[in-house]
């Protein structure tokens, strides 16, 4: 199983200088992806959550791989409506040229509304939007050279049964994220449901859970995958191993803008799941 990590590339602390050191941490601990996420005007909405600055992933990835060897990278997830799909098409062939194959693209529909307001795309068509550009980049692909890099690994992020279709629709890996391990099991039950009722084979997995560990055991029902004592971390991903996925992703952010500051806890925290890789 492949192991990556969703880099924080916002906040407070989002600057070069932390970039290029969770990049080395990142690489030099042996974890096999490096992943970022994905907005492009940072409304008020957005703002709460992920505040400026706001690295844009196309231009920090292209700059990480220069400073990386052999590390996959990828986002988590790219807002597929925001742009125009060529335009997603050629940076995401000329980044998978750039750094020898290494690019995941991970895509989803978003979610907040007033930054779609203020990029003049309607927010009630993202789903339908998501779908047209996923083709207009695969058939760019595929059928014009100047596009041409090799198919672009895609992954299908969200938690709804919508993505869930898209990721059948489009054969390509689903990509939850941050969810209880009770919620995951359910999602399996409906993934095989959806997959026999469109006649076509489960996609595979590729999760992304919160890496939050913990000296006592998490035992509140509420517990997300990847939060408690090392023990509970390895059973969560283990379970995932053995349902299917080929890579888990973790998410070292919590939630709290300063942490960013202060990045040296989540690189524990990574250290400490190296240390137990087998």
């Amino acid at each position: 199983m492949r192991i990556g990590v969703n880099v924080p590339n916002f906040g407070p602390g989002a600057n070069p200088d932390h970039l290029a050191r969770w990049a080395a941490t990142v690489e030099g601990l042996g974890f096999d992806l490096l992943m970022m996420s994905d907005h492009v005007a940072i409304t008020p909405d957005v703002a709460e959550q992920y505040p400026a600055p706001f690295y844009e992933p196309f231009t920090t990835l292209a700059w990480m791989a220069g400073i990386t060897t052999g590390i996959h990278l990828g986002t988590t997830v790219l807002i597929t409506p925001y742009r125009h799909p060529l335009l997603v098409a050629r940076m995401a062939a000329n980044l998978q040229q750039l750094s020898g194959g290494r690019l995941v693209l991970g895509v989803g529909v978003g979610w907040a509304r007033e930054e779609f307001e203020a990029l003049g795309v309607p927010f009630e068509r993202r789903g339908v939007l998501t779908d047209e550009h996923l083709r207009t980049m695969r058939a760019a692909w595929d059928n014009d050279a100047d596009y041409r890099s090799g198919q672009v690994p895609i992954w299908i992020g969200g938690n709804s049964d919508a993505a869930i279709r898209r990721a059948l629709r489009f054969g390509a890996p689903w990509h939850p994220l941050r969810f209880t391990m009770p919620w995951f099991r359910d999602a399996l039950v409906r993934l095989k449901g959806i997959s026999a009722q469109l006649g076509q084979p489960t996609p595979g997995l590729a999760p992304r859970i919160r890496l939050r560990l913990t000296e006592e055991p998490v035992d509140h029902p509420d517990r997300r995958a990847g939060e408690g004592t090392i023990e509970q971390f390895l059973e969560d991903v283990e379970e995932l191993r053995l349902a299917g996925a080929d890579t888990v992703l973790l998410d070292p952010y919590h939630g709290d803008p300063d942490e960013t500051l202060r990045p040296e806890t989540a690189w524990h925290a990574l250290a400490t799941v190296a240390a137990h890789r087998t």
